[in-house]
């Protein structure tokens, strides 16, 4: 049986086992639910994730136990954590939309890589500028810290968020 920690935006919130079986791999999921609503926890690997399902609450505690063919479990690679995520994401603004992979929404490697695992990103387009909005925390490191005077400070729908403008070519513009 291997352990690997439940992270939930980069914190430790529980732990995920993993337990060969022939050809099956059950995956345990115990942890404590950082706020009301559905979760879902996911094993994350080097090389892609697999969802495991909706955590089912215990009292103050949730957990999950399933069990996965190595048809299923192959395409993780190197199993490196678990990850708890909201079952469903938050709707949108009006004129934004959710990307649930930032990084597929430039060509230029540079830009995703450092948007690679970068979780309530929101996009739109507008005026031939792609515009991106990752969430924002005083407490936390600045959002694309190299594009940082690019970044203009936004509030949507109640949440703090750093914007950014790309022109065609992928360059950051001041808007």
């Amino acid at each position: 049986m291997d352990k690997f920690p439940l992270l939930w935006d980069g914190r430790p919130v529980g732990e995920l086992t993993a337990e060969r079986e022939a050809l099956y791999t059950w995956f345990t999921v115990r942890c404590s639910l950082p706020e009301d609503g559905l979760w879902c926890a996911w094993a994350v690997g080097d090389l892609g994730e697999l969802r495991l399902g909706v955590l089912e609450p215990e009292g103050a505690r949730a957990a999950i136990r399933r069990r996965f063919s190595q048809r299923m479990t192959a395409p993780l690679g190197r199993l490196l954590r678990g990850e708890l995520r909201p079952a469903q994401a938050k709707p949108a603004p009006p004129d934004w939309e959710q990307a649930p992979e930032p990084d597929r929404l430039f060509r230029a490697p540079w830009l995703r890589q450092r948007l690679r695992d970068v979780r309530g990103v929101l996009t739109r387009t507008e005026g031939g500028c792609r515009y991106i909005a990752l969430p924002y925390d005083k407490g936390k490191c600045f959002p694309l810290t190299t594009l940082f005077c690019f970044a203009r400070i936004q509030d949507i729908s109640g949440g703090a968020y750093a914007v950014y403008a790309f022109d065609a070519q992928e360059s950051p513009v001041f808007r």
